[in-house]
């Protein structure tokens, strides 16, 4: 069957919009960061939350962090937080780019959203972005008072490679012991390297993010350690084998993604380890679906779903 003909009638045409084509080389990867964002980005800001830049520092010996701080109108008691983690496959991505969508967040949970500016491959490989993301974490954990932010509500989430980044910060917040985590929030996730899924041999078609394009991200993330056996769990999530003791975990995962069978097993791990988890996979929908055509119905329940899980872990 035709990869069109899998796809949900609503997406088809977003999905057909789709640039092909691209992953000839790593330069031409690379030129990917150059394409007008379109269909990413949400035109219209809306109303509801305010935002504000500021620059933590980093971990010892790293540059400092910028992060972009999501304030709804606040009731008289201290919100939760989400730390949010941009997609772009560990290379591409900025904090403009998830502008609109993190206001919509904030004010649909309730919570302040911290976005990071981590640092991306291949200029700065692993560990430069899930460090990046873990300073964000502590700083918001040791600043949550004058943030309004309760401590022990603290979230992390992200998209994509984000959502790889989210995957790896969670174990590393576990490990480093720093950090209380509420929950965690595995968008889409980007979790391994190693191409061994089934997933790689069906997502084929050069219009969704596929096993080829996959591949050559993963050379930029890991670096030298790329086709080895030193790459570290907290790169690769799917790669760590003890997951006891992670926070409650949210798993959201398009049926013809590259990354559904890592989903999967992930989960089976999670539930392994006895940590509660919920996963959702979305029927006929491709990488990035719910950016590409947000009126969808599949996308509006994606949200839905994503924003309800977020409200019952960090509200009660």
């Amino acid at each position: 069957m035709e990869v069109i003909e899998q796809i949900d009638p609503e997406l088809r045409a977003a999905f057909l919009a789709l640039p092909s084509g691209l992953i000839e080389d790593p330069s031409t990867v690379l030129k990917v960061r150059d394409l007008p964002p379109e269909g990413m980005i949400l035109k219209t800001r809306p109303l509801g939350a305010e935002h504000r830049d500021v620059v933590v520092p980093g971990r010892i010996g790293a540059p400092d962090v910028k992060v972009r701080i999501y304030e709804p109108i606040r009731p008289a008691r201290e919100l939760p937080a989400v730390i949010w983690l941009h997609g772009g496959g560990y290379f591409m991505g900025d904090l403009d780019m998830e502008d609109a969508w993190l206001v919509l967040m904030s004010r649909a949970v309730n919570c302040v959203v911290v976005s990071v500016d981590y640092r991306l491959a291949p200029e700065n490989p692993f560990p430069a972005g899930v460090e990046d993301s873990h300073a964000a974490l502590v700083w918001t954990y040791k600043h949550a008072a004058e943030l309004g932010v309760d401590p022990t509500r603290i979230a992390i989430a992200g998209e994509s490679g984000g959502g790889g980044l989210a995957a790896g910060l969670g174990l590393l917040a576990r490990d480093r012991g720093e950090v209380p985590l509420a929950f965690q929030m595995l968008l889409a996730p980007m979790m391994d390297d190693r191409g061994i899924t089934d997933a790689n041999k069906r997502i084929v078609d050069l219009r969704l993010y596929n096993a080829r394009f996959g591949n050559q991200l993963w050379k930029f993330y890991l670096g030298a350690a790329y086709g080895t056996g030193k790459v570290s769990p907290y790169a690769a999530a799917s790669r760590a084998t003890d997951l006891r003791g992670l926070p409650p975990t949210y798993i959201g995962i398009a049926e013809l993604d590259l990354f559904v069978d890592e989903c999967l097993e992930y989960a089976a791990k999670l539930l392994k380890g006895g940590v509660q988890t919920q996963l959702n996979v979305y029927p006929a929908a491709f990488h990035g679906f719910n950016r590409f055509a947000p009126e969808a119905r599949v996308s509006k329940k994606f949200v839905a779903d994503r924003d309800a899980a977020l409200i019952k872990a960090l509200h009660g």
